[in-house]
């Protein structure tokens, strides 16, 4: 199989209950949010604001929660009135093929990262409600609960690779 890069990589998981996600650094509480998904996003040398907007929208789109007739994958987190935390998470684009060293040059680095996410998290935003999508601390050592529910995770990427 031929090693491509995943743009613009994301990752979802989903909850389903009272403030079963939250964000702290040093110990404090950044944000939390209660029935909703949390994205993990990562930002790759190549990404695009086009694939930024294509992802936001997937965000919000996607279908993970189940109707009130008991339809499966019937509904999204704007049909559920949830909320999106976002958090940056560079990892994702790590390589482990050499070694037992994860290698991340597969991720962009600093300032056009932090724009491309921070992006990310307005179109978010502009695409739902500012006040239902929250963020963490760009860059910070972060510690990330998640009550995830079933579970539901998804991997989602943007751009060339983007059949995901």
């Amino acid at each position: 199989m031929g090693h491509h890069q995943l743009p613009s990589s994301t990752i979802l998981g989903k909850a389903y209950s009272e403030i079963l996600i939250k964000v702290t650094v040093d110990k404090q509480l950044i944000s939390s949010i209660g029935k909703g998904v949390l994205v993990f996003a990562a930002v790759a040398p190549g990404d695009t604001e086009k694939d930024v907007e294509t992802l936001a929208s997937k965000v919000l789109k996607m279908r993970l929660w189940d109707d009130e007739a008991g339809g499966r994958w019937k509904q999204n987190v704007q049909d559920i009135n949830g909320e999106v935390l976002c958090v940056s998470q560079f990892t994702l684009l790590a390589s482990t093929k050499k070694g037992s060293k994860p290698d991340f040059h597969g991720a962009l680095g600093g300032d056009q990262a932090k724009e491309l996410y921070q992006l990310f998290v307005s179109k978010v935003q502009q695409g739902y409600a500012a006040e239902r999508v929250k963020d963490g601390v760009f860059q910070a050592m972060m510690e990330v609960a998640l009550v995830n529910d079933g579970p539901v995770t998804l991997e989602m990427s943007a751009g060339p690779s983007g059949e995901k």
